[in-house]
């Protein structure tokens, strides 16, 4: 079974997750999602789902709102093949999520928790808050940093917080 936006806000309430959710048009890009009012924009997280050059590794980057990611620094930092954005149906077929949706949730959908998750260090400064789709990119979720991270691990992905 996939999670959709729906049983994402019914885990984090049966986890009792405090979180916030603010429903809105859809939005595809960072651009978009700016002309929204969203309550803490400095919250608001940046998802890159991307994949090595053989297609054997994927892993879903979650940046600051505000920042540009360089594939090339993240591959010489991370000690990983050459990477490129993956294809939507990579995505589609993964974690359930379509162009537009990505978000660190579409990992309770990775059953065979392929996909590494690599999260900026900076989420863990300042109100520990961030802000990322349920799955679906109509809505954005807010909670503690803490309680994302606690969910993925234990769905069973690997975690690692980086600076980008």
């Amino acid at each position: 079974m996939t999670m959709q936006k729906q049983d994402i806000y019914a885990y984090l309430k049966m986890k009792n997750i405090r979180h916030e959710i603010i429903e809105h048009e859809a939005v595809y890009n960072m651009e978009e999602a700016s002309k929204l009012e969203l309550p803490y924009p400095e919250a608001d997280g940046k998802n890159l789902f991307i994949r090595d050059d053989k297609k054997r590794n994927y892993y879903l980057l979650t940046v600051k709102g505000d920042k540009k990611v360089n594939l090339k620094a993240f591959r010489e930092e991370n000690h990983t093949r050459a990477l490129s954005f993956a294809p939507e149906h990579d995505l589609i077929d993964m974690l359930a999520l379509t162009a537009g949706a990505v978000t660190p949730f579409g990992l309770l959908n990775d059953s065979e928790r392929k996909v590494q998750f690599y999260i900026d260090k900076d989420f863990f400064g300042g109100s520990h808050m961030i802000g990322v789709h349920p799955n679906d990119n109509t809505a954005t979720v807010y909670l503690k940093v803490e309680d994302l991270i606690r969910i993925i691990e234990e769905h069973g992905n690997q975690i690692y917080a980086v600076e980008f």
